[in-house]
């Protein structure tokens, strides 16, 4: 007998619930696709394209509604002997330069033998090679940037948009598609940035649960054998999703690793209870990468908010956690960072979704301020931090919980401001 053999009996195409895979169709982006196809509309005409701006939070569609109407835009343009398009598609993850951005751009329309190398030159010289490859394309070119808010100068986004007005293009129309997580980041462009690359501005709201329902049923009939999810796992998967994030990849990798863990156990239905064991594995897995990705002094501030959490101190102000943190920082024998590069921080750990944040406005009395909470499961974040805690000692809070044997009791110092 083989050691290895297909499994058929729960999935049918597993790899329709990984993050690359491309729908047929889109499910709940009505207004959004129509408003999308409307500002493509002037590379059918013949027209220079639109620069255009998506945001949205994680997981709400940007990319695949993206990749589905370029997908189309590139066929029906096909049927145009005048209209010579080209879709230059870049995720800029990792890439936190202009310089970055446009040598691999530069490498994208380049053959493998004729690559430039990503450091060592001016960053005028990669921007003539960059315009000399468009011109080589001719026609229209539409450079899609995801995760633009990566990239830390904007240079590359001043210089894209106002390639032809800046007499760097003669031959080629150039359009710029740029996504972003960051809701933010449109506010910290330049004006003159700003100007050119948000002509058309497109935001993505989050999902319901509604939504999130029908994406899920269109990946379930893809994805798995005919009766074999129950009709409550789709209803907790959405549910879980429209709670956090209003985000499709939380629910659909939900979905799929309950599915895994009734293929493991050869389960004949994917059941809530497969869906309830793998949100706890996914959750641990999230929060453990998160943590490992932090600077000690992330660590410390997170090991301060969590004694505040198990003393019930939470929501807790910057200044109340400060005193917490200083007395940490100094048992591991660190200097504790300024107040501001603490509330940064506390502004990682919000965005890695370890810890809540409510802002607070009492008018000119009390003024604006934030509060945090931690958000993730206490237990996995303690885990986390086991060697951080191994390093300045267990606090008094874990030990009353039951967490662990005292080492060594940190004694708090009063509270102060910031």
């Amino acid at each position: 007998m083989a050691l290895f053999e297909r499994d058929t009996d729960i999935y049918r195409d597993r790899d329709a619930l990984r993050e690359d895979y491309q729908p047929e169709d889109i499910v709940g982006r009505d207004t959004e696709l129509e408003n999308y196809q409307a500002a493509l509309q002037p590379v059918i005409n013949g027209e220079q394209p639109n620069n255009i701006f998506l945001y949205g939070k994680t997981g709400v569609g940007k990319t695949v509604a993206s990749r589905y109407l370029l997908k189309h835009l590139q066929e029906d343009a096909d049927q145009y002997d005048d209209i010579f398009l080209t879709v230059v598609f870049l995720n800029c993850d990792g890439l936190n330069s202009s310089y970055q951005v446009a040598t691999h751009l530069v490498n994208k329309l380049r053959p493998e033998n004729n690559q430039i190398s990503t450091t060592g030159y001016p960053l005028a010289a990669v921007y003539d090679k960059l315009w000399t490859e468009f011109e080589n394309l001719d026609g229209t070119v539409l450079v899609v940037l995801d995760e633009i808010d990566n990239i830390r100068d904007d240079s590359i986004l001043y210089q894209l948009p106002r390639a032809r007005d800046n007499d760097n293009l003669a031959n080629t129309k150039l359009g710029l598609i740029g996504i972003s997580n960051d809701f933010e980041f449109r506010d910290q462009l330049s004006s003159k940035v700003k100007s050119s690359l948000c002509e058309e501005e497109l935001h993505f709201p989050a999902y319901n649960a509604s939504e999130l329902r029908s994406i899920l049923e269109q990946r379930v009939e893809v994805a798995f054998q005919p009766d074999v999810v129950e009709e409550a796992v789709l209803s907790y998967c959405a549910a879980i999703g429209a709670r956090d994030a209003g985000d499709a990849r939380q629910s659909i990798e939900l979905l799929m690793k309950g599915g895994d863990i009734a293929r493991k156990e050869d389960a004949s239905t994917v059941k809530e209870e497969h869906v309830k064991r793998g949100e706890k594995l996914l959750e641990r897995s999230r929060v453990a990468e998160g943590i490992s990705g932090l600077t000690p002094h992330g660590r410390y501030i997170l090991y301060a908010l969590v004694t505040l959490h198990l003393e019930n101190e939470t929501p807790v102000r910057t200044r109340n956690i400060r005193p917490r943190y200083t007395r940490i920082c100094q048992t591991a024998g660190d200097d504790p960072l300024v107040p501001r590069r603490m509330r940064d921080h506390l502004g990682d750990l919000t965005m890695l979704g370890i810890a809540d944040v409510t802002e607070r406005n009492e008018g000119r009395r009390g003024g604006k301020y934030r509060e945090y909470t931690l958000k993730a499961d206490t237990d996995t974040v303690i885990e986390a931090l086991d060697e951080t805690i191994n390093r300045v000692g267990v606090h008094q809070s874990l030990a009353d919980a039951g967490y662990q044997d005292v080492q060594t009791t940190l004694i708090d110092i009063p509270e102060q401001d910031d």
